[in-house]
């Protein structure tokens, strides 16, 4: 039976990718500069722009997908005769996924024929632009919309996301760090090692002195648990509009493990507005989290 795979643009994935794997998506709301956008090509602002605004002290704010999106997005592909698999941004970081459960109520019970599988990522950005790839990868090899649903969920919590932050107070701002602890770390140079655990929450896991340590822990972190093989393993990298540092990451990647980065992009502007300018973040298939 035919299927198609839909997600939300907080997988960071350039937006050409959705349109050349045949993935539909909507665009999660935020609020800048007293403007109302969507993170959609035409809806939003480019994310380099919102960088710059950040940068400025601009204050930005995000809204969760409603049901009502979701139907949007659904209903043309249900009454176009397909079935739907959708990849969701984790529910420990948003109320996103309840809402598209919401709306595949809904419609099941308008189109009781068809088939609509909503999968809670518990990713985020490119970890969840990773599994994403991945379950594409799936479908064009053939694999049925049930077993793609089943190897997502058996292979979600292998997802690692590591990342470093360069300005602690975009994490105080998110309720991640007090703002004391952000005060004292950023005047001693301080970086945050952190992660999303099995329950797709953001975890401060370690805390290093200088840039360049952050970025080497990202790569120490993948070279001791990366379950793929080198030459083979699909590695993403995003970054808060700082490629200079994402290529330098990717290099200590390179050097410790043999993997090269597949995909690099910016952290959109929903999740960047959380994580601010100078974030790094690497994906990579691991033995756990």
């Amino acid at each position: 039976m035919a299927y198609r795979i839909t997600t939300e643009s907080t997988c960071d994935l350039p937006f050409s990718y959705y349109e050349e794997r045949g993935i539909a998506y909507i665009g999660l709301g935020y609020v800048i500069g007293g403007n109302e956008y969507i993170e959609e090509p035409g809806r939003g602002l480019p994310a380099k722009e919102v960088y710059n605004l950040l940068r400025q002290k601009e204050t930005c704010t995000t809204n969760q997908a409603n049901a009502f999106r979701f139907v949007e997005l659904f209903e043309p592909i249900l009454q176009a005769g397909e079935d739907v698999l959708h990849l969701s941004f984790s529910s420990g970081l948003s109320g996103t996924y309840q809402s598209a459960m919401q709306a595949r109520d809904e419609m099941l019970e308008r189109y009781p024929e068809r088939n609509v599988v909503i999968i809670d990522s518990l990713c985020a950005s490119m970890g969840q632009g990773l599994l994403l790839h991945h379950l594409a990868d799936n479908r064009d090899n053939g694999m049925s919309l049930e077993e793609n649903a089943a190897w997502a969920e058996a292979n979600k919590l292998k997802i690692c996301h590591w990342f470093t932050v360069d300005d602690l107070m975009f994490l105080h701002r998110g309720g991640r760090v007090p703002k004391s602890s952000a005060i004292v770390g950023s005047l001693l140079g301080i970086k945050p090692v952190l992660h999303v655990d099995n329950e797709g929450h953001l975890i401060n896991v370690s805390k290093v002195r200088g840039r360049n340590a952050s970025l080497q822990a990202l790569a120490k972190n993948m070279k001791d648990t990366l379950i793929e093989a080198p030459q083979t393993a699909t590695v993403f990298i995003s970054h808060g509009d700082c490629e200079e540092d994402a290529r330098k990451t990717a290099a200590y990647v390179e050097e410790m493990t043999g993997a090269k980065v597949k995909l690099f992009n910016l952290v959109g502007s929903v999740i960047g507005s959380h994580s601010g300018p100078g974030t790094i973040a690497l994906f990579f298939m691991g033995s756990e989290r």
